[in-house]
């Protein structure tokens, strides 16, 4: 234990601990020769397939050709290169016999050896030793090396480094004749370069596997060993009496066998250690060679530098590092070291394992771990290294402004906004930051969000408005704050629930919200829609006296007042996997609409052919797709700012109040859904439009009793909008849902014979236009209803849309 004490003291951390001792020390290798690395085919190929040891007898290098039998790579400390060795060199290796300073074997002519224990010698040359202020250590295990002594041992003979006598007993099975033994001792001749008392000490006690204590080497007889100093001085003849049927070769070789049954710990120990910061304990034991990498299965197979990590104990980090130990380990729950230090805000030990090379991984992050524990400072390190994606998003699509938000950290909020952080980012069920500043009620950090424009009026998968989530959640202060902003009151989600709908009828924020809603229908009593569409539809008359056009019930949707089995069973419907917006060209979605006629901004791609408009198939409730993909948009309803306006002789009609570009959705043609036969029996057909040209099993929509604002765009022969058949949550091709987009053409009109008044040169319905029809169709011709759609208003004389 005072062994690895010292070991500790002699490290100098790369992470900068303070100290003169550490500062004046040379940073000593831990040893590893008993650790193995994994095969490598590149050094393997370098080596040429030969031991790459090196012997060093009396500065004297010589190269090792030896065939390699097994891949794996060994080396003797971190400072070293590693090598791939023939089993005799591997074996001198496990030995200790290669020096941890210059990586050379010391197996034969003069070097230092440390003696820690009786059955464990350390090899290593004088020039190696770890020096501080003067004073020498063995770079094996740290003893101080005046410990050490200095042996020299023939060429031919690279054994054991005890005294040994030669002995006449039985051959040791399994000991190969004339191949040199690095571990136990054999028959050869040994010089001992240094005397105890004035005389060279062959004495050296083991315990045999029969728990005898024998002196020096037993034997069948008393025969002396010849001893000599390194001087040439032959020692007297010493007598070493014991065991007739033993050896020592046998009893080192018993205790090589059980060493393994003898560990001072066992392999848990070191992770209970480094958890508690036991500095000498996980030294002695990383010195005794357990793993560093063993796994924890009762702690989710986390490693001991796991525990470390977590703990904020840095030296035992490096202690560990230095011994092999993987950086980016991962345990069950894909949690790094590096990851632990973050959570557990350990900013020092942090540091020192980005320095050693520590990486982050996929999925949940060390940034996200910092957000959502709160960690400012490690926060801004991570960011700072320039390594880190501050949008990065774990499984659940959430980012760092996201767990920021949700556990209301708002200084971080304010840094990561500072460092660019895309608040618009949604996570997998179409939340926003501001969703989740609603749900957590950290008003403050709301409004940040909104100051830099984050959407307030944004969904989620649910059709939840940051203002359903605060009214659900009861939180007062967001309710208010969004209301103030203009958050939508009347808002319906999925549940066709609103704001209020959500929250409890006796709390502050129903009040509140109902409030509001009372304002908000005052302020729209000049709203057609009645708060229904995204946005409000205004209504101005300055031409007459004409009342707003109340003979109507303005709806958003299509509605249906007869049965009709439109087929929405949803395992019917073709849907698409895409992981997120569907541009890839695998959507299936899109290859049922030829491919996705959507750009990003929403527009009709300028290569879809708008004379034979192909039929668009949106993505649906089944897909796996984002619900914020760009091939949804019709179904995310009306976006354009409109106005119903009153003209001078053309009756009502629609302008926009915004520019258009082209391609741009404006709206859907709603109605009641009637089936061709009810159509014929009606009277007013001006606001009918058929769902499909062929003559048979037809339906329509009527605009004329249910409808929006599309019943009051009017007929002119060169249009403006164009109508395209899309379908969205169904996939019955009896029922698309009829679509206008911008464009500077429109379908032919279905209709009785009228007289157009759009003013058009090359008007179809002007007077003499519709007399030369007259005289040139036959009677069977009159008798076909034409199946175009039909977007005339009711006085038949209207305006084109702006």
């Amino acid at each position: 234990l005072d062994a690895a004490v010292r070991l500790f003291k002699f490290i100098n951390f790369s992470s900068g601990v303070s100290g003169s001792s550490v500062e004046e020390a040379q940073e000593l290798p831990l040893c590893s020769c008993r650790m193995e690395t994994p095969k490598s085919r590149e050094i393997l190929i370098l080596a040429d397939r030969k031991c790459m040891a090196t012997e060093s007898i009396d500065g004297q290098l010589t190269r090792c050709q030896s065939a390699v039998l097994k891949h794996e790579m060994m080396r003797p400390s971190n400072s070293v290169q590693l090598l791939v060795l023939c089993e005799d060199h591997r074996n001198g290796m496990v030995k200790h016999q290669c020096c941890p300073g210059c990586g050379f074997f010391c197996r034969a002519g003069t070097f230092m050896e440390c003696q820690p224990d009786v059955s464990i010698s350390h090899r290593f040359h004088r020039a190696c030793a770890s020096m501080l202020k003067g004073q020498s250590f063995c770079p094996h295990c740290g003893e101080e090396a005046s410990k050490a002594k200095e042996v020299t041992i023939a060429k031919a003979d690279t054994t054991s480094t005890v005294p040994a006598a030669l002995t006449q007993g039985p051959a040791t099975p399994g000991v190969l004749e004339g191949r040199a033994d690095t571990t136990t001792g054999s028959s050869s001749r040994l010089t001992i370069g240094a005397e105890v008392s004035g005389r060279a000490d062959s004495s050296f006690s083991v315990r045999s596997s029969h728990g005898l204590d024998t002196c020096a080497i037993p034997g069948s007889s008393r025969n002396p060993a010849t001893l000599q100093t390194s001087m040439g001085r032959a020692a007297s003849p010493i007598v070493l009496p014991g065991p007739p049927r033993e050896t020592l070769e046998s009893i080192l070789m018993a205790l090589d066998t059980e060493k393994p049954k003898k560990l001072r710990f066992h392999p848990k120990q070191l992770y209970l250690s480094a958890k508690q910061g036991e500095l000498k304990r996980v030294l002695l034991m990383l010195v005794d060679g357990i793993d560093p990498n063993f796994k924890m299965e009762s702690q989710n197979k986390r490693t001991p530098l796991h525990a470390a990590a977590e703990g904020g104990h840095k030296d035992i980090c490096h202690m560990l590092v230095q011994a092999g130990a993987n950086l980016d380990m991962c345990d069950e729950d894909q949690r790094t070291p590096l990851m632990e230090a973050c959570e557990n805000n350990h900013m020092e030990t942090v540091l020192y394992l980005l320095r050693a090379g520590a990486s982050d991984v996929e999925g949940f992050t060390c940034l996200h771990l910092a957000a959502k524990s709160g960690h400012y400072s490690i926060v801004e390190h991570l960011l700072s290294t320039g390594l880190i994606n501050i949008n990065c998003q774990d499984d659940g699509g959430w980012t760092a402004m996201i767990w920021a938000t949700e556990y209301k950290h708002v200084d971080q909020v304010k840094l990561l906004l500072c460092k660019g952080a895309d608040i618009s980012i949604r996570d997998k069920e179409e939340n926003i930051c501001l969703h989740w500043a609603a749900f957590s009620g950290s008003v403050e950090i709301a409004e940040l969000l909104l100051n830099a424009h984050c959407d307030l009026q944004a969904v989620n998968i649910h059709g939840d408005s940051p203002l359903h989530i605060a009214a659900r959640e009861n939180r007062l202060d967001c309710v208010t704050l969004f209301l103030s902003r203009g958050a939508d009151v009347l808002l319906k989600n999925r549940e066709g629930e609103t704001p209020p709908d959500c929250c409890s009828h006796n709390s502050k924020a129903w009040a509140a919200l109902q409030t509001n809603r009372r304002e908000r229908e005052a302020r729209n009593t000049n709203d057609i829609a009645l708060g229904q569409e995204r946005v409000p539809i205004p209504c101005v008359n300055s031409v007459d006296s004409e009342p707003y056009p109340d003979n109507y019930k303005y709806i958003p949707e299509n509605c249906v007042t007869s049965p009709m089995n439109i087929d929405r069973n949803i395992t019917h419907l073709q849907y698409c996997v895409c992981k997120e917006d569907c541009s890839a060209s695998i959507c299936m979605c899109g290859q049922l609409s030829l491919r996705c006629w959507y750009d990003k901004s929403g527009c009709l791609l300028p290569e879809f052919c708008r004379e034979e408009p192909p039929l668009i198939f949106e993505c649906n409730h089944a897909c796996s797709c984002w619900r914020t993909c760009k091939n949804r948009v019709v179904q995310n309803g009306l976006r354009t700012r409109l106005q119903l306006f009153r003209t001078s002789k053309k009756g009502w009609g629609v302008r926009a109040l915004q520019d258009i570009p082209k391609g741009t959705f404006i709206c859907e043609y709603v109605g009641e859904i009637i089936s061709e036969a009810e159509a014929e029996m009606r009277q007013n057909d001006a606001y009918l439009f058929s769902l499909d040209d062929k003559p048979q099993d037809l339906y329509c929509i009527d605009a004329r009793f249910y409808g929006n604002i599309s019943r009051f765009l009017n007929h002119m022969c060169e249009p403006n909008l164009f109508a395209c058949r899309v379908f969205t949550t169904h996939q019955d091709l009896r029922f698309p849902h009829i679509a206008f987009f911008a464009n500077r053409q429109f379908s032919v009109v279905k209709s009785k014979l009228f007289n157009c008044e759009c003013g058009s040169s090359k008007c179809k319905y002007s007077s003499a236009a519709m007399a030369s029809l007259q005289a040139d169709s036959t009677p069977e011709d009159r008798q076909q209803p034409r199946a175009s759609p039909d977007t005339s208003s009711s006085n038949n004389s209207p305006p084109s849309p702006s």
